[in-house]
């Protein structure tokens, strides 16, 4: 008997999501052993296999982009027109012994076409259904359009983001980490998804799982709301504690134009790193804001800025005192604590991201790439207890 691929085994997923934050989620489950079968339409289908740089992308060779491939292994996918009665009929067959299934559209979307929770629950009560939007199914933004962008912007946290000189605040910065789509949109699902599903099988109830990504983020920014119910008002951009607003937490430049970052909140740690740099002094002024804090800031970005990254690295690294470089990306990949984590494995020819959490019982091993568009379809209508002429006439009705 073959043994279950991880913990969620049995676990039946139907994933109507597109892009970034659902594929995220739905392919977490699905390195956990769920069964996530990606529903795409007929048209276009997920776009997202056809952005940024790959090889449909860049090279015209009609693959799927890296973007894609990186965030879709271990799915089945099947092709299916939920405009055509007959394309709901297939999804409501496969919803009926589905355990979870994901949306992304603005709300109201899945319910014109037939299959949203009101109608799925009628012929499976314990069906979690999850929808993943921007701003969530009520309130008056409930229907607006946006992206990460607009998410970061809504919740407060992109005015976080930034520098600030002592005088003024520059503008804000867009991180290259989409923070609304993977915390809002990848990550909080999960968490609503699989207490639902623990509530299901305990009640025979599933749930509806309604998540506004611009929420999830807003529900994080704990030290903005700590810094505004104290003060009245958030701290100017890059001046709050963890922003940049002490000496001991924030990045200073080398001389050869890189960056060093220094965390050494806790004073053990900040005067073992003013020890180590030869500056024993600054140890009473980790935490100094005003006047102290500006000085000591200045004065380390002077010392720091005299010597390369590589002379800095030398002395830290020997050091305990939360001090590291700035690496770049593809430093990153080559870092000998990444390696011996395993983070960077190879899935049908294209590096990516192994899972973030590792379980002693259950290996993450075999892997499959994501799946070609439409690849399953036989298999998974056969299955749904289609008959081949069935299925045959779904392909010539464009259904499939």
């Amino acid at each position: 008997m073959t043994e279950p691929r991880g913990p969620l085994a049995g676990l039946r997923i139907l994933d109507l999501t597109r892009l970034l934050p659902g594929p995220v989620a739905t392919m977490h489950l699905a390195d956990l052993g769920a069964e996530v079968l990606k529903i795409e339409d007929t048209g276009a289908g997920d776009y997202a296999r056809a952005m940024g740089p790959g090889e449909r992308a860049a090279g015209g060779k009609g693959g799927d982009s890296l973007f894609f491939r990186m965030v879709n292994r271990n799915k089945k996918s099947l092709r299916l027109d939920l405009k055509q009665a007959a394309g709901v009929e297939v999804f409501m067959r496969l919803a009926k012994d589905a355990d979870v299934i994901f949306e992304s559209f603005r709300p109201g979307v899945v319910d014109k076409l037939g299959v949203g929770y009101e109608t799925v629950r009628t012929i499976n009560p314990r069906i979690v259904y999850c929808a993943i939007t921007g701003y969530g199914q009520t309130g008056p933004w409930a229907q607006f359009a946006g992206h990460d962008l607009n998410y970061l912007a809504t919740s407060g946290l992109l005015d976080q983001i930034g520098t600030h000189d002592g005088k003024a605040s520059g503008p804000p910065a867009i991180p290259n980490l989409q923070v609304g789509d993977l915390l809002g949109g990848a990550l909080t699902p999960l968490l609503g998804v699989l207490a639902a599903v623990i509530g299901a099988k305990a009640t025979g109830q599933g749930s509806h799982v309604d998540v506004a990504m611009t929420d999830a983020v807003l529900a994080h920014t704990i030290f903005p709301l700590v810094t505004t119910q104290v003060f009245g008002q958030p701290a100017p951009r890059g001046a709050d504690l963890l922003t940049g607003g002490v000496p001991c937490y924030g990045v200073y430049r080398t001389a050869d134009d890189r960056y060093l970052a220094v965390g050494a909140l806790e004073p053990k740690f900040w005067q073992v790193f003013c020890t180590a740099i030869g500056r024993p002094d600054l140890g009473p002024f980790g935490l100094a804001t005003g006047s102290d804090g500006r000085r000591v800031k200045a004065d380390l970005a002077t010392l720091i800025g005299s010597q390369s990254l590589a002379h800095w690295q030398a002395i830290v690294s020997v050091a305990d005192c939360c001090v590291t470089p700035v690496l770049r990306m593809d430093e990153v990949v080559a870092h000998p604590q990444v390696i011996a984590r395993e983070m960077v494995v190879e899935v049908g020819g294209t590096k990516q991201y192994a899972p973030p959490f590792k379980l002693s019982a259950w290996p993450w091993t075999n892997a499959q790439p994501a799946p070609a568009v439409g690849a399953d379809s036989v298999a998974v209508l056969k299955a749904a207890g289609y008959a081949e002429a069935d299925i045959e006439q779904l392909r010539a009705d464009r259904v499939i």
